[in-house]
């Protein structure tokens, strides 16, 4: 069965995925500028400082690792009332992807994931701006394994270090993910949280295997052992939408990836279980505004 977390990283197009090495000494402090990306940031040893907007300064110490969705700006410091400098100016990032100043007191890691916007509002709406795994997180035992690898693929400069690295990062946010769902109550919201709950996690998982399925709410209800009203209404609270309307959002997601890829309408169609093109074609243009002929010319500005 395809899970849903994974189909839908599947999907989403990373377009680039950048991997770094940070290590400072003595009084510091450095300002990180706002980036529509995913972004995860490891402490590997010593201990630091973290300032986003508006809120109080939080410390981070060794095994400590966040994630930042749609990256605000941020300060990374020994001190959190220190001045910040230009953290990008004060290094050459252009040539290395290792930056330091002074001493290596503290050293960090981090992993930077730009994504076809297109296809990465789901994740990314479903995640706050901030999130720590601590380190005696049980995630964070397995996060240290993986960051060390990674470490020492920055450091070495070996040939292929550039897909290794890419997919060092991609396990990593995966395990991230996981550590962020661990630790939601029960009353958390979202698509993440859908996805990580037992029952409904299910649903979006059956979904997901075989999304040209006529499926209906009392089928999918059965399968996860709920009546149709609970199910219906904790699928909405958790995912954001009645199970239907996932679905049919789903189908166009896919939809809409698989005509930038060149398949024909029919062949599209078919793959996300429409029995006309005309049928399809309606609901393509309910959820994107355009006919699927349409679509993908005008979006390039084509007419």
């Amino acid at each position: 069965m395809i899970d849903a977390l994974s189909d839908l990283l599947s999907l989403i197009d990373v377009r680039s995925v950048r991997c770094t090495r940070f290590e400072a000494g003595g009084d510091w402090s450095f300002g990180f500028p706002a980036k529509p990306a995913l972004k995860f940031v490891a402490v590997l040893q010593g201990a630091c400082w973290i300032v986003l907007p508006g809120e109080a300064p939080r410390p981070l110490a060794a095994g400590d690792t966040f994630l930042l969705a749609e990256a605000p700006p941020y300060v990374l410091a020994s001190d959190p009332e220190r001045r910040p400098e230009d953290g990008l100016s004060a290094f050459d990032w252009e040539h290395s992807d290792v930056a330091r100043h002074g001493e290596a007191e503290t050293v960090l890691v981090a992993g930077a994931f730009v994504f076809e916007a297109l296809h990465a509002r789901l994740l990314l709406d479903s995640l706050p701006a901030f999130t720590l795994i601590p380190a005696q997180d049980p995630t964070s035992a397995v996060l240290r394994s993986l960051l060390q690898l990674l470490d020492h693929e920055i450091r070495a400069e070996q040939i292929g270090v550039a897909m290794v690295t890419e997919r060092l990062a991609e396990i990593l946010l995966v395990q991230v993910l996981r550590g962020y769902v661990a630790r939601q109550d029960g009353s958390a919201t979202g698509w993440i949280a859908a996805a990580a709950d037992p029952r409904i996690g299910r649903a979006l998982n059956l979904i997901h295997s075989d999304i040209a399925h006529d499926w209906r709410v009392d089928e999918l209800a059965r399968a996860v052992g709920m009546s149709r009203s609970a199910f219906a209404a904790a699928f909405k609270a958790r995912a954001g939408a009645p199970p239907l309307d996932y679905l049919l959002r789903w189908r166009m997601q896919v939809a809409r990836e698989a005509l930038r890829k060149g398949d024909t309408v029919a062949t599209v169609a078919e793959k996300v279980g429409y029995a006309s093109e005309s049928a399809f074609g309606a609901a393509f243009k309910r959820v994107h505004g355009q006919a699927p002929k349409r679509y993908w010319t005008v979006a390039a500005g084509g007419g």
